[in-house]
């Protein structure tokens, strides 16, 4: 099926009616000129709450929440208030502009809260996934300087708190933590609804997201103010929102898709979003879907391959009629779930890519196209993008190479936290951002992704560094050397496979497998944990002393040449 055209542009009254038209004429400095106006004073919350309450939608819901027993929903006038009283709570505990708060939390209210809290301030966020554990949370902590944090009792277990010299500050959402940590809720409830903005400009850092590097410690990549306005095109035109929406996309918010497009994109066109906690759980998912009456839905390949799982006496038991658009993030979408699709709801789901430094989505499928199996699309107007060389020369179409974007798009990363050699990496090859994606395009303009370049494997939608996992298998004793590769997995996309030299003395047993997958769970995260081991005599290395990943890529697909 790959290339084919399985369906057409849908007819209907779509955002992005003319792509081609669009694409011919549109620039994001033109948009900016309309969407900032002569103003110099920007501040995210302001899109995001402040013209909504202006607009008339003060007492529309913008967030519902389930999850650890808890169902609430805020209004925007609501949301505003408690996003006030945090501001005011952090201006009392001495954050100023430019500090850092690190956010150490599940899905819920408080999250979002402190995020637009701290951000009407000037005040930089640092979202960290929920899952990880000490070592992960003590580097992420430590690089960026935290000031503040926001955490509940369970995750603060996992905070080395005496280790963290710049950390002052931590908030309790439920619960006492000793040690001078203060309750979040009492707090807010004894703030001013009142808070003024820290006017900034569009350059001004908004929070600092830490992404898995392949032979280097993750990153911190800085997002700034003016990612609003990336954000609001593509709600636009890719999520295609509209007021009377009700969307839900499923991501974390400790990762790039659950900032963006979990609630920032769909607030700035005044949508309610969906906010659903807990583990995932097929039967619960399609509830949500059905009480909620979800007509934009946002999700991964992993879910949908574990709904489709349960079978059809699962999810047929819901009314899901409502669903108009369906959209897909993080990793391949194979021929089944696009069929599942076309069979249940009568609409295909469409791919977009984009990685955590591009702020918003540069690929995608859209509406107003037609759309071809394996493929992640076209650009997004106002986007260029190309397949190049290792010397940044475009490349024919069906020619593999490196999937690059011509820099200077709103939402794009500005820095590397503490690293601007890291930063001018990406750079290399100006004026192209190397994205580290390989990728072909077709004759038509449509893109096909080829897999990471360098070794990032892609789990169930999470990306995982092997240098990471490598890093952590060698201090466990048992082990003399490691090498990691994404293998290709039917649910996950691709499980964690690590190759181990084991020390003297040692012999390999599914005890040892077992002690070995905890000890990264416990060091890093559940979803870095290898799925699978195999002894070697040895790992393969460059000559330059560096992990051979072509190598380790050739043993997990069990290639003859390695």
């Amino acid at each position: 099926m790959s290339g084919k055209f399985i369906t057409g542009a849908l007819a209907g009254d779509h955002n992005l009616k003319n792509y081609q038209e669009v694409s011919d004429t549109f620039s994001f400095e033109t948009l900016a000129r309309e969407y900032y106006g002569n103003s110099n004073k920007v501040n995210i919350v302001q899109d995001v709450i402040d013209k909504n309450i202006a607009g008339g939608f003060g007492d529309q819901v913008a967030l519902y929440f389930e999850g650890n027993r808890r169902k609430e929903s805020y209004t925007f006038n609501q949301l505003n208030e408690q996003v006030n009283r945090f501001a005011n709570v952090l201006e009392k505990h001495g954050l100023r502009r430019g500090d850092r708060l690190a956010l150490f939390l599940p899905r819920c209210p408080e999250f979002y809260i402190s995020f637009l809290g701290a951000a009407k301030k000037g005040i930089i966020v640092v979202p960290l996934f929920e899952a990880f554990m000490k070592d992960a949370v003590r580097e992420r902590l430590g690089d960026s300087g935290a000031a503040a944090l926001v955490t509940n009792t369970e995750l603060l277990s996992r905070v080395p708190r005496h280790e963290l010299p710049d950390l002052k500050t931590i908030f309790l959402t439920g619960g006492a933590g000793g040690e001078g940590a203060l309750d979040w809720h009492n707090e807010v409830a004894g703030a001013s609804t009142d808070a003024k903005f820290c006017w900034l400009t569009r350059e001004d850092p908004l929070f600092i997201l830490y992404a898995a590097g392949a032979d280097g410690r993750p990153k911190g990549l800085v997002h700034v103010h003016d990612i609003g306005l990336g954000l609001w095109a593509t709600a636009a035109w890719v999520h295609d929102l509209k007021k009377n929406d009700v969307y839900w996309c499923t991501a974390d918010p400790g990762w790039i898709t659950g900032i963006a497009y979990g609630f920032l994109a769909p607030w700035l066109h005044g949508v309610p979003v969906v906010i659903k906690g807990g583990r995932f759980d097929a039967e619960e998912w399609c509830k949500t879907l059905d009480k909620y009456g979800v007509s934009v839905w946002y999700s991964a390949p992993t879910a949908f391959r574990m709904i489709i799982a349960a079978g059809k006496e699962v999810y047929g038991k819901y009314n899901l009629g409502r669903l108009r658009h369906i959209l897909s993030v993080g990793e391949p979408l194979t021929g089944d779930v696009m069929q599942w699709s076309l069979e249940t709801f009568g609409i295909p789901i469409y791919d977009t890519w984009w990685m955590s430094e591009t702020g918003m989505n540069m690929i995608c499928n859209l509406r107003c196209l037609a759309v071809k199996m394996g493929s992640i699309g076209r650009t997004v107007p106002g986007i260029q993008a190309a397949v190049v060389d290792d010397e940044g020369n475009e490349l024919p179409p069906y020619r593999i190479g490196n999937l690059a974007i011509r820099s200077g798009w709103p939402a794009m990363f500005r820095d590397v936290w503490r690293d601007r050699n890291k930063y001018e990496e990406y750079f290399r090859l100006k004026p192209w951002f190397i994205s580290g994606d390989a990728a072909y395009m077709d004759r038509d303009g449509y893109f096909y992704f080829q897999g990471r370049i360098d070794g990032v494997i892609n789990t169930a939608g999470e990306r995982v560094g092997p240098w990471e996992v490598e890093q952590k298998l060698r201090e466990h004793p048992a082990v003399k050397d490691a090498g990691v590769a994404g293998k290709p997995d039917k649910i996950r996309g691709e499980i964690v496979k690590a190759y181990i030299v084991l020390k003297p003395g040692y012999q390999w047993s599914e005890e040892l497998a077992q002690e070995l997958r905890n000890f990264v769970k416990n060091g890093l995260a559940a979803h870095a944990a290898p799925r699978e081991f195999t002894v070697k005599a040895n790992i393969p290395r460059t000559p330059d002393g560096k992990v051979d990943r072509k190598t380790l890529r050739g043993w997990v697909l069990e290639l003859e040449k390695y």
